[in-house]
């Protein structure tokens, strides 16, 4: 790829502010867990593998900013840091699984400035791991895409939304790689046009055969047979299998029923929800109507208006023909499949 996500540096994470793609490629210089919560809340990184990863970092950036602390008021402050990441976004579970593989890398027995070095390890460790699940799941993936293929994605699952190469765009990436003939018809994604804005620039970047299209064209498309397969990625994947992606998936997947089309979800194992029975259990984050109203600068609704933005659906795994992970593909996802996989 020809940009990072996420890099770290001395201490200080290095963000690309993904509100400013694609026409200007700015990193954010982040040196406290406050900054780094900011940056996930206000959507400077989003994507759930991309948000785990920045939380790591955070509660490292934390620990080197407060290693000259004493033993009692570094770990209050630490702790501290863990809230306020953990309160960031609701929905998507990796920030959660990440927060919770920071802590078990704390030996309280330990001063800070170890403690801030174990930390700084782990994070890399997360970041590493990420990447290397991503190149695992788009091998898997891969192989459920035939050697002509006319592929739906929705959002953006890409580099950008993982420590890199990424998730359903990263099952794209390697089909594109193994010298398949695909193409890509990428969805705006409303209201936020993550798909316009990132996704399409990640395909015009690996000069992947693709074409922007609105979110409502996806079932005139579907019905007139040009599209053969739909993949998205995950926020957040309930123990049955329902699973929790950018708002608008639900639709897509409704649209790929109808139509007898391959429904694939692809996300690493940590996206995986043992403890969310289903997805009526999933926590869905509304924000701010202002994202609805318009879209920088300009302001098209009517004045008074009242404005819902939920920023995720929820899929049921009924609809899901695949579910591709680092540790294989599952078809027709349910409960005893994904405790089989996660036991694996």
């Amino acid at each position: 790829m020809k940009f990072e996500t996420l890099r770290w540096n001395r201490g200080s994470l290095e963000l690309l502010d993904q509100r400013l793609l694609p026409k200007n490629i700015v990193y954010l210089n982040l040196k406290s867990a406050d900054e780094v919560a900011k940056a996930i809340r206000e959507m400077a990184v989003r994507g759930a593998p991309a948000i785990g990863c920045a939380a790591a970092f955070g509660i490292a950036v934390e620990a080197s900013r407060l290693k000259h602390l004493e033993k009692t008021a570094f770990h209050a402050a630490l702790l501290d840091a863990f809230k306020i990441l953990a309160e960031s976004r609701p929905t998507a579970v990796n920030l959660f699984w990440a927060l919770e593989m920071m802590k078990s890398a704390i030996d309280f027995e330990k001063d800070p400035g170890s403690i801030a070095l174990d930390l700084s390890e782990k994070a890399g460790a997360i970041f590493k791991e990420d990447i290397e699940a991503n190149l695992e799941m788009g091998r898997h993936g891969a192989s459920l895409i035939p050697e002509k293929c006319s592929i739906l994605t929705y959002c953006n699952a890409g580099a950008l939304a993982t420590a890199g190469h990424g998730t359903a765009l990263g099952v794209i990436r390697s089909a594109h790689r193994q010298g398949k003939a695909i193409s890509v018809h990428a969805c705006e994604t409303r209201p936020l046009l993550q798909g316009a804005r990132l996704t399409a620039w990640e395909l015009a970047m690996e000069k992947i055969p693709a074409t922007l299209i609105c979110d409502n064209m996806a079932g005139y498309l579907m019905n007139k047979g040009e599209i053969d397969m739909v993949i998205v990625g995950a926020d957040r994947v309930a123990a049955n299998g329902d699973t929790a992606n950018k708002i608008g998936t639900y639709t897509m997947a409704v649209l790929a029923k109808r139509h007898a089309i391959p429904f694939v979800v692809a996300c690493p194992v940590s996206t995986i929800d043992p403890h969310t029975p289903t997805g009526n259990e999933i926590p869905i984050e509304e924000r701010a109507g202002s994202e609805v109203r318009g879209y920088g600068e300009t302001d098209w609704a009517a004045e008074g208006i009242r404005i819902r933005n939920p920023a995720f659906d929820v899929t049921p795994a009924e609809l899901v023909a695949a579910l591709v992970t680092e540790k294989g593909v599952i078809q027709a996802p349910d409960e005893a499949k994904i405790s089989a996989l996660l036991a694996f």
